[in-house]
């Protein structure tokens, strides 16, 4: 018994210095545990760290090398990128080169109330001539009412300028107006009383280009030179309103407004057309400045086929009008019945800036009263090669602009013969006077009441031959130079029979009309022979 207890009494102590030898072992670890988990964690650290700054580094100078290429890209233009990057060159890349002048916006919006005021005596003073002279046939009279530019000034977008020529700063200015105007137009008619029409919602954007001519004298300026870009597109967006009326008292005058107000933009103010100011009474000689012939386009209206038929009865009776500038327009003969007429009609036009005009042609329906629109189309002379023939059959639209359009059905194709010739300087400066003079004539004709405005020499000879008036002896543009073809006597008697004139919508009414056998268009290029017009 003493020995069982001497053994359980051993193996207790046996267990607790075990026990005790255990713990000392596991506090050995736990210190070794601590010690090596802070050497690990303060080496992960430093690594962390070193890897950080690392990734730093290479992140910077990555970046250093994408705006060194940026640099680089930015100073390459449209043609460089499309070169690098050939087909997949995208479309929405722009290259914003206009400034910014909210300084300026500021200024104008304190200075409105002053230039607004100016600006109304400036416009109806600059702009009633052209509303007479632009006016469309069947308007006896258009003139403004009342004129008020309101309170809303307009915004200028940006600014950007450049300089093309030495002596010359050319400013481009993205104008942006939706302004409050009160503008109403007093229009008469033959037969009607006038209707005061306002314009309301008027709403302008453009880009108008500003070109200054330095001088050594102060101001140092010493003209000016200002126009509408033709590209984008001047937008001029307004909506018609009869005053205490009704538009229907005068069939088509919202059409009319709407063509006479493209005229006068597209004639006088789009580029390359242009209004020049002398600025400060420094003698300056602005003929350089001002717009100059550069070429002659003859063209041969050869024929047109499956024309879209505008006739309840019958077949359309087209003719083609063909024009650069649309104070200079000249027409076909009329092909009654015929839907593939043909003409072979040869007339020669002036272009100015043969890389920004077009040749605009239009086909119409001969009819009682207003004539009807067959198709248009448009050719660009930038697409001509000088004293070069060249044969081209262009695909008629309903309009130029195809987005507001509906009928999108075919209309028919159009055959011209074209040939352009660039003009030397005798020949520009000749070109520029027979234009001048025959503007004059037009003039002349206009207060003698021979026609109602200078549109109305579209149908030339048409409207002049047989005017019941007996022009001969009158010693008022007979016989003249550009070939008005007044001919006839007593009661403008010609060829055959009494022929009388076309004031009405500025067309022939009865009777055989030299014009309409010879095909001749405006006074610009017909000229009388033995009695008839004939084309030069």
């Amino acid at each position: 018994a003493l020995n069982l207890r001497l053994r359980k009494v051993s193996t207790c102590v046996k267990s607790e210095k075990r026990i005790r030898i255990g713990a000392v072992i596991l506090r050995r670890k736990e210190t070794m545990g601590l010690i090596s988990g802070v050497v690990m964690g303060m080496l992960f650290g430093v690594a962390l760290m070193a890897g950080w700054r690392r990734m730093m580094a290479y992140r910077s100078a990555k970046r250093v090398a994408k705006a060194a290429d940026i640099k680089v890209l930015a100073s390459l233009g449209r043609e460089e990128l499309k070169k690098i990057c050939g087909e997949h060159f995208p479309e929405w890349v722009s290259f914003p080169v206009y400034e910014q002048v909210k300084w300026l916006n500021k200024q104008l919006s304190k200075l409105w109330p002053f230039i607004a005021d100016a600006g109304e005596m400036v416009i109806k003073e600059s702009v009633e001539p052209l509303l007479e002279q632009y006016r469309p046939v069947g308007i006896t009279s258009l003139k403004f009412s009342k004129l008020s530019l309101g309170r809303v000034a307009p915004k200028i977008e940006g600014i950007r300028v450049q300089s093309h020529k030495e002596g010359q700063i050319t400013m481009d200015i993205d104008f942006r107006w939706g302004g409050d105007p009160s503008i109403i137009l007093a229009v008469e008619a033959a037969m009607v009383a006038s209707i005061p029409i306002q314009l309301k919602d008027l709403q302008v954007f453009t880009i108008v280009r500003v070109i200054f001519q330095l001088a050594e004298e102060i101001p140092c300026i010493s003209a000016v030179v200002v126009a509408l870009l033709s590209e984008p597109k001047p937008r001029i967006d307004y909506t018609l309103k009869a005053v205490g009326g009704s538009l229907t008292a005068l069939p088509g005058i919202a059409d009319m407004i709407d063509d006479t107000v493209n005229t006068i933009v597209t004639d006088m103010l789009q580029w390359p057309h242009r209004i020049v100011v002398p600025i400060g009474g420094i003698p300056v000689d602005v003929s350089e400045l001002e717009l100059k012939p550069q070429g002659k386009l003859t063209v041969t209206v050869v024929k047109a086929n499956e024309l879209k038929n505008k006739e309840m009865i019958g077949k359309s009776d087209p003719y083609t009008v063909l024009h650069i500038r649309p104070l200079f327009k000249v027409k076909t003969k009329v092909i009654e019945d015929n839907l593939n007429p043909v003409w072979n009609e040869t007339f020669e036009l002036i272009a100015e800036d043969k890389e920004t005009q077009s040749l605009i042609i239009e086909v119409f329906d001969k009819d009682i009263g207003q004539d009807k629109k067959l198709g248009i189309t448009k050719l660009l002379l930038v697409d001509l090669e000088s004293e070069k023939l060249k044969e081209i059959e262009l695909r008629l639209l309903p309009s130029l602009d195809m987005t507001k359009v509906k009928d999108k059905k075919d209309h028919g194709t159009i055959t011209l013969k074209v040939f352009y010739h660039e003009f030397n300087k005798e020949e520009q400066l000749a070109a520029l006077e027979a234009e001048k003079k025959i503007l004059e004539e037009r003039k002349k004709l206009k207060e003698a009441g021979v026609i109602g405005s200078t549109m109305d020499a579209l149908d030339g000879a048409a409207s002049l031959v047989g005017s019941g008036v007996g022009m001969v002896g009158t010693g008022i543009g007979a016989g003249l130079g550009a070939g008005v073809g007044i001919v006839g006597t007593g009661f403008g008697a010609m060829g055959s029979g009494l022929t009388k004139a076309g004031k009405f919508m500025g067309r022939t009414i009865t009777g055989t009309s030299a014009s309409r056998r010879s095909g001749a268009s405006t006074p610009v290029n017909s000229a009388q022979e033995n009695g008839e017009v004939k084309q030069q």
